[in-house]
This record gives structure tokens, C-alpha cells and sequence, in this order.
């Protein structure tokens, strides 16, 4: 197997009538997913669109993503997914970053923003020669190319590729200086999805049904979700925005059994239960919650455990490592506000600044660094930036770890966020966790901010639980002094209402401070 589309070119032989996405009344069929993405493969090398050319892809949640996304690897293409709320602007940047000549923009029937922001982007790139658009016409969700019915050549093979080929460019999210894309191969993604069989428990004799809320231009939707679902025929049930009711009601229709989110997520599910009807249901059915992308608050894993009865698996990955780097796998022994072990195929080790190793001593603090099938070729066009990144085989992420003496890691949090506090060391994701069993806190983010003697003061951002109005910020900073060291107490609270987030619900700390 060479082509990542092959995945849906295998699912659809051996499970060519089982159900593969549903969304909303549409329930589409395996072999009708393959054999409109065979159309659109013909339809974009019949508009020029060359093997290893790069097609950006700006699409929601909705069936047509993932018929582009396999029409644009089965042409031979590479698959640029953009977010779906970038504007005019931005969108130009990522097309011409990423060299892309097509750009596919989904036009929804009922708003027509993100095709109007990419008409936008695309006017302003004179490299980018061909605008399409993609949609579902009104009669039984025909998909639609440029409001014409998809009319080409379903039975198209799918073009061969090399494992090292270039598949998909994920652009990271650009904490520092402009998104970067990071380029990953066939075979970085195909083994990625099937690393899900080892986490999860799958047997593709027993399929497995998905509630996809991670956005799919976002690794862990796109990898998790979608490939993982497809290369072991599972059904992928698809919501365009994450509503914390809403995903309660399809877990319980829809007989879900895999959920994964971001801790945000979680936390949505938990405040949405009260007013949820009918949760009980979810206990014969929800077998696997998988959670990822930032640090999960262990009461919260708690809460999620005690009210719907499963333990949520805890992973950890980046759009450079494909995105899945390691996990807590399913039927195991949980370890509370652990990542897991690094999954089959993939290594792990802590580092200091220079890249020399940290001693592998229970408890020592180091910078992540992840090794093996899963780490992406480079930065797309960033030869400096690659270097930088990857060294021997080597990605170093950013993130601070520990690890215990069997081998399981946790996040202390990343580089980036550790603060220095007269000298000293202060991770926030330990203060979180203290701060969250507070009866008042409901969420929590840890920052530092600047101070002119001490280099940097610590500063908590707190979200309250209903029914502690006469809780107060001074109360906090009081009830603090009691948890922790004096060197690293917030000597700051503040409450707000909702916290800044990514479209993929990680809290956006940079604009906290």
C-alpha cells in the first residue's frame, strides 16, 4: 500500500454497503464515498491538476470534505486543509506559503461566508490558477463541482505514490510568527490511522461508530477520525460545530461508541448534562473517550468517569508527529494525568535546550522529543525551520515532560508557558490541577505576566462553577497560599465568563496575558 487513499479503495471493497458517514439525514455508503472521490480525482486531472500538485481544501464537517480529500490523493495530489475561519487574507497567505495551483472551498447552500472569504483569498494569488467549489445539491445530497453535478469517472484507479511522498501540508497554528506547514507522507498518516487499532481496541468485524466534533483540517480529526474510521470501517458521524447538547443527543441516537476531543470538550460535555435527557443510554453503547491536544485537568477526568461511566484514554501528539505520539491505550491501567506510553513504532525522549539528553531519571523535567514513522518530512519550504526542529531523526516539540519509572509520560506544560518567578521554576499545568479541585473553579488557565524585579508574576484564570457568586478572587489568591510553595501561589485571580479558544477548543493562553 503506497497511496493514504487507499484506505477508502480497501474499506469500500470489503465493506462496500456499510454506512461511512452520516450527517445529519444523509447516511452515505463506503463504496459511494469511493466512487465520488474516483469522480472528483478524474474531474481535477481533467482541469489540470497534476500528481504532487498542491490543492488546498477549505471545507466544515460535512461529507464533501472527505470526498475531497480523497479525490485530491487519489489524482496523485497533496491535500492543503485550511481552517474554515480564516478570511481573505489569510487564506492568500496559506495558498501562497504552501504553493498551492487549485484551491476546493465548500459553498453550503445555506451561508455562502467561507466560499466568499476563499474567493477572496484566491483573487489575491495569482499562482493559484484553479477555484472550485464544492457542495450537496438539494436532491439527496448529490455532490456538487462547481454547481454542476459530479460527473467524472467513478471508476478511476487511484494514482501510486511513494510512502515518503508528500500527502497532506497541516499548517500549525502559528503561536509564534506565521503558520507553518508541516509536510507529512503517506506512510506518516497511513500508520498513524492504523495505530488506532492498538489504542482503542478496534475490530473491524465489530465496526465502531464516530462522533467527529474535532475539525477534520485538524490532525487530530483528520488522522483520529476520518482515517482511522475508514481503515477499519467504521462510521464517522459528522457535526459541523461543537455543541456540548447536541453531540449528547447523537451519542445517544446514533449509538456512538468513539468519542475524542479536546479538554474543553469535556469539560462542555460535563456543564451540558444537567440538561441532557436520557445519558444513561450512552452506557451500553460509548466504550472509548480519547482525549488530546492540550493537558487534560484531572478532575475533569474524574467527573467524566464517575458521570458517564468510562475513563477517558489521554494521548499526545502534534500536526508534526501525524498527530498521535503516544496514548493511554484501552483495557490498560489508567494512570491519572498520564499521556501514556509511546504508541508501536514511535520513541520518546527528554532533552535539554541543547538537545542533550536528560537524565532518564523518575521525575526529571525535559523537553520532548519524538522519534519514528510518525514525524513529518519537514516545515514546507523551511529548510532553516526544519533544522531547527529536527535533528537525527529527532522532532523536539516545544512541550516539557516527566516520565515515571515503567515509562509513561506526562506534560508539565510547554516551553514556552513555564514561568520564572525570581529564579525559580513554576510549571502551570501543576498549579491547574490543584486550583480546578477548588469547589468554585470550573476551569482554569495558569499564565505569567511581566513584573519588573521578579522577571515574571504569576497569574490564575478561572472560569467559576454556578452557585459561588460570594467567591471572590482575594479568596482564591488566600485559599492558594495554602496549596503551594510561596515561590509559586498566584498572587493574581482573575474570573471571567469563557476563556479564548482555538477552532479546535484549546485555550488560547497568549491572549490571556
Amino acid at each position: 500500500m503506497t497511496n493514504l487513499a487507499e484506505l477508502i479503495d480497501a474499506a469500500a471493497t470489503r465493506y462496500p454497503d456499510r454506512i461511512a458517514i452520516v450527517a445529519g439525514e444523509r447516511r452515505l455508503p463506503f463504496r459511494e464515498i469511493r466512487d465520488r472521490a474516483n469522480s472528483l480525482a478524474d474531474t481535477l486531472r481533467r482541469k489540470g491538476v497534476q500528481p504532487g500538485a498542491r490543492v488546498a481544501l477549505s471545507c466544515p464537517n460535512v461529507p464533501e470534505f472527505t470526498i475531497a480529500y480523497w479525490g485530491i490523493l487519489k489524482a496523485g495530489a497533496v491535500v492543503v486543509p485550511l481552517n474554515v475561519t480564516l478570511r481573505g487574507r489569510e487564506i492568500a497567505y496559506h495558498l501562497e506559503d504552501s504553493r498551492s495551483t487549485a484551491y476546493i472551498a465548500h459553498d453550503a447552500p445555506t451561508g455562502r461566508a467561507l466560499v466568499e472569504a476563499a474567493r477572496d483569498g484566491f483573487d489575491r494569488v495569482e499562482s493559484c490558477s484553479l477555484f472550485v467549489s464544492i457542495s450537496d445539491g438539494p436532491e439527496c445530497g448529490v455532490t456538487l463541482v462547481d454547481h454542476e453535478p459530479l460527473s467524472g469517472d467513478n471508476g478511476l484507479p487511484t494514482l501510486e505514490r511513494g510512502d515518503e511522498d508528500t500527502a497532506v501540508i497541516l499548517y500549525t497554528s502559528g503561536t509564534t510568527g506565521q503558520p507553518k506547514g508541516a509536510e507529512l507522507g503517506h506512510r506518516n498518516l497511513r500508520e498513524n490511522a492504523l495505530a488506532t487499532r492498538h489504542v482503542y481496541g478496534i475490530d473491524a468485524a465489530l465496526p465502531d461508530t464516530y462522533l467527529c466534533v474535532l475539525p477534520l483540517f485538524h490532525a487530530f480529526g483528520q488522522t483520529c477520525i476520518q482515517n482511522g474510521a475508514t481503515a477499519f470501517g467504521g462510521t464517522v458521524v459528522m457535526l459541523p460545530r461543537f455543541d456540548p447538547s447536541e453531540c449528547l443527543r447523537l451519542m445517544i441516537d446514533e449509538r456512538v461508541t468513539i468519542f475524542a476531543g479536546v479538554p474543553t470538550m469535556y469539560w462542555g460535555l460535563l456543564g451540558a448534562l444537567d440538561d441532557a435527557t436520557g445519558v444513561r443510554q450512552l452506557e451500553g453503547s460509548l466504550r472509548v473517550a480519547a482525549a488530546g491536544g492540550a493537558a487534560l485537568p484531572a478532575e475533569v477526568h474524574r467527573q467524566f468517569a464517575q458521570r458517564f461511566g468510562v475513563q477517558i484514554l489521554e494521548g499526545y501528539g502534534l500536526s508534526e508527529t501525524s498527530p498521535t505520539a503516544t496514548s493511554s491505550v484501552l483495557g490498560e491501567p489508567l494512570r491519572l494525568g498520564s499521556i501514556g506510553r509511546p504508541i508501536p513504532g514511535v520513541e520518546m525522549k527528554l532533552i535539554n535546550d541543547d538537545w542533550s539528553d536528560v537524565p532518564d531519571t523518575p521525575g526529571a523535567v525535559g523537553e520532548i522529543a519524538i522519534k519514528g514513522h510518525n514525524v513529518m518530512k519537514g516545515y514546507h519550504n523551511r529548510p532553516e525551520a526544519t533544522a531547527a526542529a529536527i535533528r537525527d531523526g529527532w522532532f523536539r516539540s516545544g512541550d516539557l515532560g516527566k516520565k515515571d519509572a515503567d515509562g509513561f509520560y506526562y506534560i508539565v506544560g510547554r516551553v514556552k508557558d513555564l514561568i520564572i518567578r525570581g529564579g525559580f521554576n513554576v510549571y502551570p499545568r501543576e498549579l491547574e490541577e490543584v486550583l480546578m479541585t477548588h469547589p468554585a473553579v470550573s476551569l482554569v488557565a495558569v499564565i505569567g505576566t511581566p513584573h519588573e524585579t521578579l522577571g515574571e508574576e504569576i497569574k490564575a484564570v478561572a472560569i467559576k462553577n454556578d452557585g459561588f457568586d460570594d467567591v471572590t478572587e482575594a479568596d482564591l489568591v488566600e485559599w492558594g497560599k495554602k496549596q503551594f510553595a510561596s515561590y509559586k501561589y498566584p498572587r493574581v485571580v482573575e474570573f471571567v465568563d469563557k476563556f479564548p479558544t482555538t477552532p479546535t477548543g484549546k485555550i488560547l493562553k497568549r491572549e490571556l496575558r
